[in-house]
């Protein structure tokens, strides 16, 4: 690695120290420290009204911290502002693009309102609807748009001036797995070109897949930070999944795989399977012994690394909800 890019891959987009921001008695963030390494996506996770959009408001300057200090592409948050705003971009959880426009000209209006002319406005406009496959929907009002035409469109305009740092509140939410795609795609491409992206997201997939590091919020607090890899061992070395024949005996079965394992048993939707997460995975066999043993039928049996959706329900106390609400206290 050369020096340049050794430099780079060091550098901080966001340097944050003891973030806290209250509405009322409400303490919405709690003291979130952050460093995020340039040309990275960094991830926040965590359940609907957790602190994530807060967060993001407070680092894009929407909203002044009630303590604490941050740094962002090394300028100062509260006495740098109108830096930081030049170097960052923002994509919230809805598009803000005017929908009776078309495509074309909500960029090009964009890019004016951004001090291009008119021809370089012009230039930079079809340049991103060629990135972006919006070509063939160039001239049509975005309100004909589907969902995931919208979500790159919104993303587009955020990208009419390059930003350092980009923002992106629960950008898929919503959209079918074919339009997700598109824009994991897109992210992915972003990030090749040296910007930065801090990414909210209640999808564990989403945050699996695209995200270098990830953080996990809730209640203000962040609860658990580290790559994908370090979450799941830092829950345990292994899930053991088991599904039954009878899901009348499910309880039964909980009760029992509880003593055994000495770890809690937990529930899934599907009335005939149970899961646990084992520190020791040796023991996993004994498992399937007490059940055998008191006639209790399995279906199947795995033992496997944890999911982020099981780091998840152990860090917080409760599964991953996506949703399209806004949290309640960034309102």
């Amino acid at each position: 690695m050369s020096d340049a890019k050794q430099m780079k891959t060091n550098a901080l987009a966001v340097e944050a120290t003891g973030l806290v921001k209250r509405f009322g008695k409400n303490r919405a963030v709690d003291g979130i420290d952050l460093a995020i390494p340039q040309g990275t996506v960094y991830g926040f996770l965590g359940p609907n009204g957790a602190g994530k959009t807060t967060t993001i408001k407070m680092l894009a300057t929407l909203l002044r911290p009630d303590e604490g200090q941050a740094r962002i592409m090394g300028h100062d948050l509260i006495t740098e502002p109108d830096a930081v705003r030049s170097r960052v971009s923002l994509t919230g959880q809805f598009a803000s693009v005017d929908e009776v426009l078309s495509g074309l000209e909500n960029l090009i209006m964009i890019a004016r309102l951004m001090g291009y002319s008119w021809r370089e406005a012009k230039k930079r406009a079809f340049e991103l609807l060629d990135a972006f496959g919006l070509q063939d929907a160039a001239k049509r009002q975005v309100k004909k748009y589907s969902g995931g035409m919208r979500r790159r469109i919104d993303i587009a305009a955020s990208m009419v001036v390059r930003p350092d740092l980009l923002f992106l509140d629960e950008p898929t939410t919503g959209l079918d797995p074919r339009s997700r795609n598109q824009i994991w795609d897109i992210v992915r491409a972003l990030v090749d070109t040296g910007t930065t992206v801090l990414l909210t997201t209640q999808y564990l997939d989403e945050a699996d897949q695209l995200a270098d590091r990830i953080a996990v919020i809730d209640h203000g607090k962040m609860i658990a930070e580290g790559t994908s890899g370090e979450l799941k061992a830092s829950v345990g070395s292994g899930v053991l999944h088991v599904r039954l024949l009878d899901p009348a005996v499910r309880e039964q079965a909980q009760h029992l795989l509880a003593d055994v394992l000495n770890v809690p048993i937990h529930l899934s939707s599907d009335p005939v399977a149970l899961s646990a997460q084992l520190a020791d995975t040796e023991h996993a066999g004994d498992a399937l012994n007490v059940l055998n043993s008191n006639q209790i039928k399995v279906s199947q049996f795995s033992l496997g690394q944890p999911s982020l959706d099981e780091v998840f329900l152990t860090l917080t106390g409760k599964p991953a909800e996506p949703t399209t609400q806004e949290e309640g206290a960034a309102k």
